[in-house]
């Protein structure tokens, strides 16, 4: 079964932790000093928030699968869409070690698709540390194939 994804920016993570924490009613499942995870069940749901990035808001959306052929099931069909997909292998970002690709909306919204292999002490590595270094929590892509969301929340905005 597959798990939303939201990984969004933040500038303090202790305090957006102890938000979260009362918001989801549940403690992270991972905490870094610069990054923080909850996986919860109701919803199903990988929140993840980090000070890795440029600004605060939304960086990108995905799918975590439970195993390797969800996974590829997802690749399947952004291909049979003619999606520009971006196909990182495995790699080591957000403290994972994950199989992922991106892909990205007609907006420009990176969406990842991965399955998490197993934890790992760093945020990153290589390739992924310097992409995240340059202002990209979990390596999403740049554009033109991605750009981070950056939603703010603006409370006089409507919304469905």
């Amino acid at each position: 079964m597959k798990r939303f994804h939201v990984h969004v920016h933040v500038d303090d993570v202790g305090k957006s932790i102890a938000f979260y924490s009362k918001l989801f009613a549940a403690e992270p499942t991972r905490v870094e000093s610069d990054y923080a995870k909850w996986m919860l069940e109701d919803p199903r749901i990988n929140f993840a928030i980090s000070t890795r990035g440029q600004g605060t808001g939304v960086d990108h959306l995905g799918f975590q699968t439970d195993d390797a052929a969800e996974l590829a099931e997802l690749k399947a069909r952004a291909e049979a869409a003619d999606m520009a997909l971006l196909d990182q292998g495995e790699t080591t970002c957000c403290y994972a070690r994950s199989e992922k690709h991106w892909v990205t909306d007609p907006q420009g919204i990176a969406w990842e698709h991965f399955h998490t292999l197993g934890n790992v002490p760093v945020f990153g590595e290589g390739k992924a540390e310097a992409a995240s270094a340059e202002g990209s929590a979990c390596c999403a892509p740049r554009a033109p194939r991605g750009k981070p969301i950056g939603i703010a929340v603006n409370s006089n905005s409507s919304c469905c």
